[in-house]
């Protein structure tokens, strides 16, 4: 099984490309916003910061390098934390826009989906609420007709063009069990090297469902495929990002929070940022009798190049 370092590594997913700003006040898309709460995120307790761009007027998500470089440089200034750049970017956007960013930026970490899927978040258009802006409903509506795309093709292509030539690794987020046979495809071929790090995601339609057992699922079948050369984390949508997160902490795992995930903090009760949202779990993680890591402890365990080795 995966090797346990005794330290539970706080991921935050600080704005997304899924919710929009009609549903929270506090999802931040502002580059001010997202550095702001990145920086209050980090000194919460998260070592690793997963960053989406926003469009600044509309908050409708952007790859736009441009704005990335707004908010990535002050919060490298600001926190020693991992700083962790989609390439799932949003909706409807090309392979090419996808990588524009973490191509110009040459992250420590990136998030790498690990195949195309049925991406289905339309139920959210269903609650009553004043929309703010006008692309926000359609684009929540879009995806009952929405597939995200990454081919093995089109893995392969990241791997090579921004693992190997930018030293950049990987969060690989595997949404459903045959996402850990895709990994493990890359794996056997030699183009994802240990210690390799998975990010379980549980509640979105289109994957595996938020149940306490499909964790465990997940879980053994990723000791089976990859024995000891990999280290994992949890993540779950809505109202079962806490319950799975304590589960995923008590079972030897890292964990995952943040808006981009859930825009709650409790029962029908919004977060107030995101650093809320982390300051609960890592109160739940020590509750439980165990220790966070440190941004340079999460380095060390999931052998990433360093701060001072990227390009903003």
């Amino acid at each position: 099984m995966s090797k346990n370092t005794g330290k539970v590594i706080i991921s935050c997913a600080v704005t997304g490309g899924i919710h929009t700003p009609s549903m929270s006040d506090a999802l931040p898309y502002t580059p001010d916003d997202i550095a702001r709460q990145s920086i209050e995120a980090a000194e919460a307790g998260a070592a690793i910061l997963h960053l989406h761009a926003r469009d600044p007027e509309t908050g409708r998500p952007t790859p736009d390098p441009a704005v990335f470089m707004q908010f990535l440089p002050r919060i490298k200034q600001a926190t020693g934390a991992v700083v962790n750049i989609t390439t799932g970017g949003g909706l409807g956007m090309s392979l090419e826009e996808r990588l524009a960013a973490p191509m110009q930026a040459a992250p420590e970490m990136c998030s790498l989906n690990m195949g195309s899927m049925n991406f289905g978040i339309f139920p959210m258009a269903a609650k009553e609420r004043d929309w703010k802006f006008d692309w926000e409903k359609p684009y929540i509506l879009g995806t009952d007709d929405f597939i995200f795309r990454n081919t093995f093709r089109d893995i392969e292509y990241i791997l090579k063009n921004l693992g190997e030539k930018h030293g950049t690794r990987f969060e690989h987020e595997c949404y459903d069990v045959g996402h850990l046979y895709n990994l493990a495809h890359f794996v056997d071929r030699g183009l994802v090297k240990p210690p390799f790090f998975v990010q379980m995601i549980f509640g979105i339609l289109g994957g595996i469902g938020a149940a306490p057992e499909n964790l465990i699922f997940m879980k053994e079948t990723a000791d089976k495929l990859f024995g000891d050369d990999y280290q994992w984390s949890v993540l779950a949508a809505g109202r079962h990002q806490m319950p799975i997160a304590t589960q995923a902490a008590l079972m030897g795992g890292n964990v995952r929070v943040g808006l981009e995930d859930s825009l709650y903090i409790g029962r029908g009760k919004l977060a107030e940022s995101n650093a809320e949202q982390v300051r609960k779990i890592r109160l739940i993680i020590e509750e439980l009798g165990l220790d966070i890591a440190t941004p340079e402890e999460a380095r060390a365990t999931l052998a990433l190049k360093g701060g001072d080795r990227v390009s903003f």
